[in-house]
């Protein structure tokens, strides 16, 4: 698989991955199914050891982001952001190929197809090599969604919002009170614990930062769900 080092947090379906690389992690991102689906591979460049968040789609093209020979990265933690099957249709594969353990929130938890090793919920953290991640429960896109945090000491913070937050609005959701519901936490959990330069990426499509969207919050609040 071809992996770009320049990047810009575009990716295209079915197109090469894009890396960017900080002081003691690694960030990949790929496209994969026909939802245009992001799964990225972090990687602790210290001990070589990775988590994957979102085992989406596409279990082959997962395998070669991962990599085949003797130096590719350990494959310790898949994390699925949400229950919605397209975010886990290659997680049984991914995990069974690597003997990864899995994580997600307990709300979320059944409709997974295989149950998750670890259970996670806000204010938790994961670990991948030295590489802490704060785990952070956004309620209303799904009842256990969750966003991963990784603050860099040397940069800006790195959020990975599942299906929660997007450029240009907070997810789906399927009433008023659950459009509320995540359009709180979102400005609570993350708008206002975070700032501007965080760079986050979604579950779908393109990366943007905080900085770029926290002007449009009270459009997001005042158009609803």
């Amino acid at each position: 698989m071809n992996v770009s080092e320049e990047y810009t947090g575009h990716v295209e379906p079915g197109g090469d991955a894009a890396r960017r690389t900080l002081g003691a992690l690694t960030i990949t991102k790929l496209s994969v199914g026909p939802m245009d689906n992001n799964a990225y591979l972090l990687t602790c460049r210290t001990s070589n050891e990775a988590l994957l968040i979102d085992a989406a789609a596409d279990p082959e093209r997962i395998s070669d982001l991962i990599g085949h020979g003797p130096d590719r990265p350990a494959l310790r933690l898949v994390v699925t952001t949400h229950q919605h099957p397209d975010h886990w249709q290659a997680l049984g594969a991914v995990a069974g190929a690597n003997g990864s353990y899995t994580a997600a929130h307990p709300a979320d938890a059944e409709p997974l197809p295989i149950p998750p090793d670890h259970l996670v919920e806000q204010g938790d953290t994961l670990t991948v090599g030295d590489v802490t991640l704060d785990v952070i429960h956004l309620r209303g896109h799904t009842p256990g969604s969750i966003a991963l945090l990784y603050r860099d000491p040397n940069g800006h913070p790195h959020l990975f919002t599942g299906d929660s937050l997007f450029p240009g609005g907070v997810g789906k959701t399927n009433s008023p009170e659950d459009f509320a519901t995540l359009i709180d936490d979102v400005e609570q959990r993350i708008f206002g614990e975070l700032p501007d330069d965080t760079w986050f990426y979604p579950g779908h499509g393109d990366d943007s930062t905080l900085g770029a969207e926290r002007p449009k919050l009270a459009e997001w609040r005042e158009r609803g769900w």
